[in-house]
């Protein structure tokens, strides 16, 4: 996807016409079920030798002939709900317009992805296992994603099981993304998770992968190979969003070590911020400008903790 790209201007006029930047989580997520093209089961095939395997693809064009595809996949249980809004208020537009003025990476083409919990069972009759786990749109340059985003459904489910399945987002971009730019130009994508639970430890099954890609030849994957995949052609990180408490530093530091990131909740605010200086440091500039030179150090130094400690 992918022959235009993100007008700013375009995009004020959007929102202003539509009060988008005033909406609340009630009125930026409306839908109370999951639209059926961000089923994972219903992604569209691919094309030429791509043909018969269910793909969404950045693909190369003469808009955007280096595209670096960008996943930012929003923790849509209960509890991550306002942070879910911010992202698709502010934050969003935000990123889009500095990642064009800055040049930090070229060509943007995002996917949103919302996550439950895959692992919940049926409880009076809300929801079928695995409806609404996962949700995914398309690569998108322009305006597009914040139409799709707007698709998005806040299941708010979670479970009892001590996190949430920050898995299946990386499950889905190893096995059912094509990235033309990673394929040809050997140039990795970047993909983000956003959440407030610990890290993964369930296997996720064949069933609880059925119910959620539909009938296909599935093994019991556990959360590291699934990072595993995605890192094959992603730059995975995931920003834990941090109450009172940093008990979940020890799982997620020993699973990811310096690709974990920390931020408080109150701190919000600052996604894009971390997400850029992020960016930029994985594309080789030196961590200890980043942070000096931003106009939220604090910020930075608190995110990337495991990094200047090693």
């Amino acid at each position: 996807m992918g022959n235009s790209r993100w007008d700013a201007t375009e995009y004020r006029s959007y929102a202003k016409s539509t009060g988008r930047e005033t909406m609340s989580k009630a009125e930026l997520f409306r839908e109370s079920k999951l639209d059926e093209k961000l089923d994972p089961k219903n992604v569209k095939v691919g094309k030429g030798d791509r043909k018969g395997l269910q793909l969404r693809e950045s693909i190369i064009s003469d808009a955007n002939p280096n595209p670096t595809p960008i996943i930012l996949a929003l923790d849509v249980t209960g509890s991550m709900g306002e942070v879910a809004a911010q992202i698709a208020r502010d934050e969003l537009p935000r990123l889009m317009t500095e990642i064009h003025s800055t040049g930090i990476v070229s060509d943007p083409h995002v996917m949103f992805m919302g996550f439950d919990d895959v692992h919940v069972s049926p409880t009076h009759g809300q929801r079928y296992q695995g409806d609404g786990a996962l949700q995914v749109s398309y690569f998108e340059p322009d305006l597009r994603i914040v139409e799709q985003l707007n698709k998005m459904w806040l299941v708010a489910n979670g479970g009892g099981n001590g996190s949430e399945s920050y898995d299946l987002p990386w499950y889905f971009a190893g096995k059912y993304t094509y990235l033309e730019g990673f394929e040809k130009q050997n140039r990795k994508g970047f993909l983000f998770s956003f959440g407030d639970e610990p890290v993964p430890t369930q296997t996720m099954s064949e069933s609880e992968l059925t119910a959620v890609f539909g009938p296909g030849n599935y093994e019991p994957t556990t959360p590291a190979r699934s990072l595993q995949m995605a890192q094959e052609k992603f730059l995975v990180f995931h920003i834990c969003i941090e109450s009172s408490s940093r008990s979940m530093r020890a799982g997620w530091t020993k699973l990811m070590g310096t690709n974990v990131l920390w931020l408080e909740r109150s701190k919000t605010k600052y996604l894009t911020d971390v997400v850029l200086a992020t960016m930029a440091i994985a594309n080789g500039a030196d961590i200890n400008e980043v942070i000096a030179s931003s106009k939220v150090p604090d910020i930075l130094k608190y995110a990337f903790e495991n990094a200047l400690k090693g």
